[in-house]
């Protein structure tokens, strides 16, 4: 009597067994390396401009909304004073912002672009372009990656 044994396939094993400790499966691995990536890539571009990356991010707040307090770059950024302040110390060297006690509360310092800084701003156009060009993702993509890193932050900022 012959009887056919059926062969089947093992299962995979569902992610959720995946080793939880492997850093390739680790989100805040890949965030970071991805952090670290972008960076490096904006090095050589803000050289050309004379600019560090965190420089170029309280610029780009500014270039949005000229004229504020330090506390609301630092709450745009999600930096505090003590890590901005010497940054705009050495964006006011520059001569690229100014930093002024402000009339209303003498102990608020606002921060507002030069006639340099507003000027810098039609240069680093150029830097968003090759970075979206070296990113080789549509714009729909881009924007879809963003929102979701938006709503990671707002989740994870929820008790902040």
């Amino acid at each position: 009597m012959n009887v056919a044994i059926s062969q089947v396939a093992p299962t995979p094993a569902p992610i959720e067994m995946a080793d939880p400790l492997c850093l390739d499966n680790q989100l805040c691995f890949a965030l970071y390396a991805a952090s670290h990536a972008i960076k490096k890539a904006y090095r050589p571009l803000l050289d050309q401009l004379g600019l560090t990356y965190p420089q170029y991010l309280i610029l780009m707040v500014l270039w949005t909304e000229n004229a504020l307090k330090v506390s609301d770059i630092g709450q745009r950024l999600h930096l505090d004073s003590g890590t901005l302040t010497p940054v705009l110390k050495r964006l006011e060297t520059t001569g690229l912002v100014k930093r002024a006690r402000r009339l209303q509360d003498e102990r608020e310092v606002e921060i507002s672009l030069t006639p340099e800084g507003h000027a810098l701003r039609a240069r680093a156009l150029s830097v968003r372009r090759d970075i979206v060009s070296l990113l080789n993702m549509s714009d729909a993509q881009i924007g879809a990656l963003r929102n979701e890193l938006n709503t990671l932050i707002a989740t994870l900022n929820v008790d902040s």
